[in-house]
């Protein structure tokens, strides 16, 4: 067997040895040993990042195309796209706001077609295969609120089935054009009450919504779109998930989406593999924003591999990025909620920036690819921090993160052979193993 470890270019070969009889530093390796079968990394395309992909000179679109979504780049499977604005939106919108126009006769997709939908187009034509995408809803139309605002408020009861309607619409809006809407999740960050699109929903709402929406998904002829609940942070998924789900409602649900602005919470993922087996784990956003992190692009970018390890070995089954591409100021954004993303353009200078993040995301996601299984680990310390999947070929991909000050020096030990590797200082490699 050969180990082959890939640190951004710089590539190293080394040769599998009869196992000593080793007990220290060692990473184990355990084929055999099956968690969840990945189903890919994304981005999101929102009203934003279209927006700024709009100015963009030809070479830089198809470098961030060719980087995004090829196998020569990272071969992203899912685009994320939200139903209607949010903050990263120049503007709020909807598609209709008459509350007499029950039929949806005033719909217009307009505005997703202005910005959204030519990204999204270029991005299937340069993976050459239908993209995976999942809409999320920030804030129903404001009529429909208790406060009659796209800001905060709740869905009004009777407007649920009329709810669920719009987003059918909104899914067939897509489809009618070419495209492959495989997932929605029920409600963006249904706890929190924003300045700028949100709706709040009860976990007792969400479960009410959710039997409607399943209803409504039948009545449409579009059963086959997984339904996602929570959508939110993952302090507090297992709660939402022992209110939401029952014998009813665990039909109506394909899994629990989470994202990651509170912390780790990696156990409350363990109790979900553990109570609610069926259930498919993803991560729908994850993203470094500035009003939470300092802008230290280097170690952002640790902090996210960190999160996708840690995911990843406790059973999140994709991992989707937020905005794929922003302004040189992190936008654009109506509320000024501005953040970091692996592509950055500066307007005014006409020039593409490939922050840190793109390189760390690329060491994930250019080796780890929709079908890879997840097998077992074991490290000999927790500041080697790993996540391992085996190929459908049976080539192994292991990415081992080090955020230490001091060189880690580490076996690979597979099958009774060891491989002798030492991780620099402050790094991300990937290897790969191979018969």
């Amino acid at each position: 067997m050969n180990l082959t470890v890939f640190h951004g270019k710089d590539v190293k070969e080394y040769t599998f040895q009869p196992d000593g009889g080793a007990e220290k530093q060692l990473l184990n390796l355990y084929p055999d040993c099956e968690g969840e079968t990945f189903e890919g990394f994304g981005g999101a395309i929102t009203d934003a990042a279209g927006y700024v992909y709009s100015l963009m000179e030809e070479k830089d679109r198809n470098h961030l195309m060719k980087t995004c979504f090829t196998s020569e780049g990272m071969n992203y499977e899912w685009v994320r796209i939200p139903i209607d604005s949010c903050d990263f939106s120049t503007q709020m919108y909807e598609a209709m706001s008459d509350p007499r126009d029950r039929a949806l006769k005033s719909f217009s997709f307009e505005r997703t077609e202005t910005y959204i939908l030519p990204m999204l187009s270029d991005a299937q034509k340069a993976a050459g295969r239908p993209l995976s995408i999942m809409l999320s809803p920030w804030s129903p139309p404001a009529f429909m609120k208790t406060n009659e605002s796209r800001i905060g408020g709740s869905l009004k009861k009777e407007y649920y089935s009329f709810w669920a309607a719009y987003i059918c619409r909104y899914i067939k809006e897509f489809v009618d054009r070419g495209f492959r809407v495989k997932r929605i999740s029920l409600q963006n960050e249904p706890k929190a009450w924003q300045t700028w699109d949100s709706c709040v929903f009860t976990a007792e709402e969400e479960k009410s919504f959710l039997k409607v929406m399943n209803r409504a998904l039948k009545e449409h002829g579009l059963s086959n779109v997984e339904v996602f609940f929570w959508d939110h942070n993952k302090e507090r998924v297992f709660e939402r998930a022992r209110s939401v789900i029952d014998d009813q409602t665990k039909e109506m649900v394909t899994g629990a989406a989470c994202h990651w602005y509170s912390g780790d919470h990696f156990e409350s993922l363990d109790l979900m593999r553990k109570y609610y087996p069926g259930l498919k784990l993803i991560m729908s956003e994850s993203c470094i924003e500035y009003s939470i992190y300092e802008k230290d692009d280097k170690a952002n970018a640790f902090c996210l591999s960190h999160e996708i390890i840690g995911d990843l070995s406790h059973g999140i089954s994709s991992f989707i990025d937020w905005n794929i591409l922003l302004d040189g100021s992190g936008g654009p954004n109506h509320k000024g909620n501005l953040c970091l993303s692996p592509f950055m353009y500066d307007i005014e200078k006409r020039q593409l920036k490939e922050m840190e993040l793109l390189s760390h995301y690329m060491q994930f996601a250019h080796f780890i690819q929709a079908g890879d299984v997840r097998i077992a680990s074991s490290a000999y310390t927790r500041d080697l921090e790993n996540t391992a999947f085996r190929k459908p070929d049976g080539s192994l991909v292991v990415v081992l993160l080090n955020r230490t000050a001091k060189e880690l020096p580490v076996k690979v030990r597979l099958k009774g052979q060891i491989a002798t590797i030492r991780l620099p200082e402050e790094s991300l490699v990937t290897c790969v193993v191979k018969e």
